[in-house]
């Protein structure tokens, strides 16, 4: 077949078969996500790709001979069929980008993953998550920290996403569940064959509490460790920001930092003792500009500009992170003033709370910067 680009009098497309030779690119050896992008731009649908000869591969850009025998293996492999009946027989979902499903903040990626595992639920609030990594060989300090950053930032409505990982990690996505908070976890494993192993039953307790476990490597791929660095940009790419509770000078945490970094997240870094050699990536972090944090509010509040387009499960845009600490009262006040100047009157009704209530609850939101008021009895949301 010639590479040439569809015609109008070409039979209709496939959607099926389409979706299963757009895995076998997904899965073939040494294609990522940007060669997948290119092959697609230059030729047209993934059943185009594989179908096209070597001397037709030959004439593109940036195709060689390793390239070429990777799409050849890709055309008579059984992996991909056996993929889809494999994670259809564990309830594993095959998400590609273009999916409903397909997490938001991943697809904006400059590379985003061209195929995800996910077994579990992905929900809209996940739009709303902090990423909070750290050293597998946490200290009690570091297991201290990561408890009381976590349950607040969890409690105040955001997503936790960690590894599932030794330490800091298992903390993190522990803590969530003991508070339920929802937390999703990117493996460098399958998400069928859990790793590590001992992980296996939190793995569980994610699902089951109605979050999520997430991963590029297909069930029939062995864990590596060279997996794991490239793990870690779906941490930060799927968070608005990344917490480092605690890092040595080489440590993995150090790696989604930087991904964080060149993804346009925020960083923060807790700074901890200065003889600590767990300590001493935080302090690297914090020199190089990461934002030091001492306490949970520091991070809603400077999470605050990034979440103006998100919106919570309710429907209500989200202008401030602040927000997501205000209880049911709170939230009902505020989601009865409009950014333009609305009469008090009209903040009663639209509440279904007494106006004494509603008075005190004005208060609190003032303080909080989220609504400032005008002459004589309107308000409006900042």
């Amino acid at each position: 077949m010639d590479c040439a680009q569809r015609s109008l009098f070409d039979p209709p497309v496939d959607i099926g078969r389409q979706r299963e030779d757009y895995l076998r690119l997904a899965l073939a050896r040494g294609v990522g996500p940007q060669t997948i992008s290119r092959l697609l731009g230059a030729i047209g649908t993934p059943t185009e790709v594989l179908a096209c000869g070597s001397d037709q591969l030959r004439r593109l850009s940036g195709v060689g001979p390793r390239l070429i025998e990777s799409l050849r293996e890709a055309r008579s492999s059984d992996l991909a069929p056996r993929v889809i009946e494999h994670s259809q027989q564990h309830n594993v979902k095959l998400l590609i980008p273009g999916d409903d499903e397909y997490p938001r903040l991943l697809a904006e990626l400059p590379d985003p993953p061209p195929l995800l595992f996910v077994k579990g639920c992905l929900q809209a609030e996940d739009q709303l998550a902090i990423g909070v990594v750290g050293t597998r060989h946490a200290s009690p300090y570091g297991v201290q920290q990561a408890e009381r950053f976590t349950r607040a930032l969890g409690m105040a409505g955001l997503t936790i996403v960690s590894g599932l990982a030794r330490g800091i990690d298992r903390v993190a996505h522990q803590t969530a569940l003991n508070h339920q908070a929802r937390t999703l976890a990117f493996l460098g494993s399958s998400v069928i064959d859990i790793y590590p192993n001992e992980h296996r039953r939190l793995a569980e307790s994610i699902v089951s509490s109605g979050g999520a476990l997430i991963s590029e490597t297909h069930p029939f791929a062995q864990p590596k460790s060279g997996v794991f660095p490239q793990r870690n940009r779906l941490i930060s790419g799927m968070s608005l920001g990344v917490l480092v509770i605690e890092a040595a000078e080489r440590s993995g945490a150090l790696i989604t930092a930087r991904h964080a970094c060149e993804q346009g997240r925020e960083v923060f870094a807790l700074p901890g003792p200065v003889n600590s050699r767990t300590s001493a990536g935080c302090h690297r972090l914090i020199r190089d500009g990461a934002t030091l944090v001492h306490e949970p509010l520091e991070i809603l509040d400077h999470l605050g500009p990034l979440v103006d387009t998100a919106h919570l499960g309710d429907g209500q845009a989200v202008r401030h992170a602040t927000e997501l600490t205000l209880n049911d009262q709170e939230k009902a006040v505020l989601y009865a003033i409009d950014i333009n100047a609305t009469d008090m009157d009209q903040v009663i009704i639209q509440s279904r709370l007494p106006a004494s209530r509603v008075l005190s609850t004005l208060s609190v939101l003032e303080m909080r910067g989220l609504i400032r008021r005008h002459g004589g009895r309107s308000v409006s949301r900042k």
